[in-house]
């Protein structure tokens, strides 16, 4: 383990089984951790044959696919249409389960900032400004979100090497710096509409998200 990265152990797993709004159905096996820096109650989803696709930090064994997700209530509860969080863990919670891996539920909520800050950044969207600068505005930086703790959590579960199912550079680039190797980056699907449009496009031109977005069409 990187010395950049507290120890994190395995606190309880459990099955729990996953229904979502459209009938989708499977099984994860969540996982509980004790250390993790941030003192948040993040967990782990082990999905598909999560335990069988891979050998702990063996070089030479198969990549698990993981994905950070950082929760969204808006997005993720309550089917916001505003961003494409909700959308985004539908479609990782599917393709995980599929080839086997890991999702990680972060609670870092408004990429840091909070739940209530996120609110106070929508009404200022609003009013004009896009996502990133709504946080600079309200005394944030654009992007406050760390994966310590998602390196914490990977290490803990004896993983080192990751397919990160993404379309944040940062999070490859900070896991990277964490111990956890990404051996790819695997894109998610492109959840474009007429609400979230300006703040897909804000994601592209601020965090050189890999979106494929007809940007010069968007406001």
């Amino acid at each position: 383990m990187p010395r950049n990265v507290p120890t994190a152990t395995i606190r309880t797993q459990v099955t729990v089984p996953l229904r979502f709004a459209d009938g989708y159905a499977t099984d994860a096996r969540v996982f509980s951790f004790e250390g993790l820096v941030d003192g948040r109650e993040n967990l782990a989803f082990g999905l598909g044959d999560w335990a069988g696709t891979f050998t702990p930090d063996d070089q030479r064994g198969a990549v698990p696919l993981v994905r950070p997700h950082s929760e969204c209530l808006t997005g993720d509860v309550f089917g916001s249409q505003r961003c494409d969080c909700g959308p985004q863990l539908r479609e990782a919670v599917e393709r995980i389960a599929d080839s086997g891996g890991f999702l990680l539920y972060l609670r870092q909520e408004g990429r840091g900032i909070g739940l209530y800050a996120k609110l106070d950044a929508y009404a200022l969207q609003d009013d004009g400004l896009d996502t990133y600068q709504a946080n600079l505005a309200l005394g944030h930086a654009e992007d406050e979100r760390n994966y310590l703790v998602a390196a914490q959590m990977l290490h803990a579960l004896g993983l080192s090497r990751v397919a990160l199912l993404s379309n944040n550079p940062d999070k490859a680039k900070q896991l990277d710096r964490l111990g956890v190797t990404v051996t790819e980056r695997v894109p998610t699907g492109v959840y474009l509409s007429a609400v979230n449009a300006r703040y897909l496009a804000a994601k592209v031109r601020h965090g050189a998200h890999t979106l494929d977005l007809p940007i010069a069409g968007l406001p």
